[in-house]
């Protein structure tokens, strides 16, 4: 799992990629029973383009979960020792097990399959409780069931996962956040615009569906200014230039409004 010098030819892996384990020395006890122990934590290491090493802990179900950190390649190859047998008799199979339980889960919404992608979705968060794509799914399940409560659950599960507003997982961000606004969760899904765009500064789209959002909840100035950023970054974004147009008839019927004598 650490190949150095070259990437892996056959399947395009990088420099460090598998398992690794560091030991963690702590004290137990107290007084005179106190001593010094010693533990081991697993972890699944990446090599990134840039030559920093993104680790994860693994779970008790063996798979990755949880927040990942970037650490510098000599600090890595200092500290971590690799797992080669963990990873193929445990963690990989673990992995492979979890995929696939979420693409059954994905095949079942995507049939109209509801309760049994309900059931999948559970499934894969048993096995990974803070995995991203099945907690999105989950909530998208609701949604598409109109049990709004169950998917409130969710979105604050979800509001409180920051890897959930990652690039990678934009496009499940960007339906969780349009079903929201179908069903008229416009509070919920403004508040999950807005973390969005306090984390990173995505792309037009975002400033779109904030516009979006806060003109349903009829806060046209607003509205205004996030239409104008989404509209700076692409001026031929059509559906942009519409809302535009229509936020500034509503702000203008506003003020006509204000000058009407009581």
């Amino acid at each position: 799992m650490i190949e150095p010098n070259k990437k892996n030819n056959n399947n395009n892996l990088p420099n460090i990629y598998g398992v690794f384990s560091i030991k963690k020395e702590g004290i137990v006890g107290a007084g005179h029973t106190k001593k010094k122990s010693a533990h081991q934590l697993l972890f699944f290491a990446e090599e990134k383009d840039d030559g920093s090493i993104c680790i994860q802990p693994i779970n008790k179900n063996f798979v990755p979960s949880g927040p990942k950190s970037f650490i510098s390649k000599e600090e890595f190859l200092q500290n971590f020792i690799p797992e080669p047998d963990i990873y193929i008799n445990k963690v990989y199979p673990s992995m492979r097990h979890l995929q696939k339980t979420i693409a059954r889960a994905e095949r079942h919404r995507r049939n109209k399959e509801y309760y049994s992608a309900e059931y999948e979705f559970k499934n894969a968060l048993r096995i990974d409780e803070e995995n991203i794509r099945a907690t999105f799914g989950l909530g998208l399940t609701y949604l598409d069931r109109g049990e709004k409560d169950k998917a409130k659950l969710v979105f604050k599960r979800l509001y409180n996962l920051n890897a959930a507003f990652e690039r990678e997982h934009k496009h499940l961000f960007n339906e969780f956040g349009i079903k929201m606004r179908k069903n008229k969760m416009y509070k919920e899904a403004l508040k999950f615009y807005l973390k969005a765009y306090s984390l990173e500064k995505w792309d037009e789209h975002l400033f779109f569906n904030i516009a979006r959002v806060l003109f349903e909840l009829k806060k046209y100035k607003p509205a205004l200014k996030f239409i104008n950023k989404a509209l700076a970054l692409n001026p031929n974004f059509m559906e942009a230039i519409k809302l535009k147009n229509v936020i500034e008839k509503c702000l203008q019927n506003e003020k006509s409004v204000a000058r009407i004598p009581q």
